[in-house]
């Protein structure tokens, strides 16, 4: 059969995390209008018949500016240059002027000697001519395999997108059991759909210092705690009343017993944790 690892490669807020979803066909990454939303390195896994794509979704290329930064920027290095990738997908926004920010991640991802797709991605509701433009410009980035425009968000193009992929593969095992959609552990999973619903409600400088970890859990209940940096970001979080952290928890609640295939009481508490994104054991904990 056909296997391998498919990293997405890409500038912030291109989409990266949507189009691995539509790819894989469920929901394993969480999806913000954000920049920096993700900061694992998530594989979302497609299996079908005689092959399995494995996609790894990567934080956006980015100037560190802090230990968290530093070590998201870490990880996207390593998975890009690691042996095991296969192909990358290079991502570009059909909305945005493909500008420095995506060349300076393609002159990475060209120089690693494997197939490079470029997807020219968001092209649902815009004119065939910008599209043709965005397309020509995405062109010029480098010694592309293929170039797809598509819209992970509708689905438009994303069979093609899928199939060209695979094709691409080497021939190799089932790397995961043919059911599995991801890799993440489900605390994990829990605690970014939790983020992902806050991120929904937060505005400002709120979003980078926000995350949230799963402190426990049962067959009936799912304890996520909920840290920001300072005392004034946790009462923003919680809101006048709790009016805030209640629609948090209505948010994601469905989505968590989606997960966990049960209903469940999901308890949320916000805690202010002060430089928790400098903090070494507290990001190990956290798996960042």
């Amino acid at each position: 059969m056909k296997s391998g690892f498919v990293a997405v490669a890409g500038r912030p807020n291109v989409g990266k995390s949507t189009l691995v979803n539509a790819l894989a066909g469920s929901k394993v990454a969480i999806v913000s209008d954000k920049p920096h939303t993700t900061r694992h390195r998530i594989r979302g896994v497609y299996t079908d018949g005689d092959a399995q794509l494995v996609l790894v979704d990567l934080p956006g290329w980015q100037k560190p500016v802090d230990t968290m930064t530093e070590r998201m920027q870490e990880r996207v290095d390593e998975t890009i240059t690691g042996e095991d990738v296969d192909v990358v997908l290079l991502v570009v926004s059909a909305r945005d002027r493909i500008g420095a920010g995506d060349r300076y991640v393609a002159r990475k991802v060209f120089g690693l000697g494997v197939p490079v797709v470029i997807v020219v991605n968001k092209v649902d509701r815009l004119k065939p001519g910008h599209i043709a433009t965005q397309m020509k410009a995405a062109a010029a980035l480098g010694p592309f395999h293929a170039l797809h425009p598509v819209s992970a968000l509708t689905n438009d193009g994303i069979d093609e997108l899928r199939s060209d992929l695979i094709s691409l593969l080497p021939e190799g095992p089932l790397y995961f059991p043919p059911d599995t959609d991801t890799d993440m552990p489900l605390e994990a999973r829990i605690a970014e759909l939790v983020r992902e619903q806050a991120l929904k409600l937060v505005r400002e400088e709120l979003p980078h210092a926000l995350t949230a970890e799963v402190v426990e859990m049962d067959e009936k209940l799912v304890h996520v705690r909920l840290y920001t940096e300072t005392e004034s970001q946790k009462q923003i979080l919680i809101g006048k009343g709790g009016t805030v952290v209640r629609a948090i928890g209505r948010g994601a609640r469905p989505f968590v017993e989606a997960l966990v295939g049960h209903p469940v009481y999901l308890q949320l508490q916000v805690k202010a944790a002060p430089k928790w994104r400098r903090n070494e054991t507290m990001l190990e904990r956290l798996g960042l």
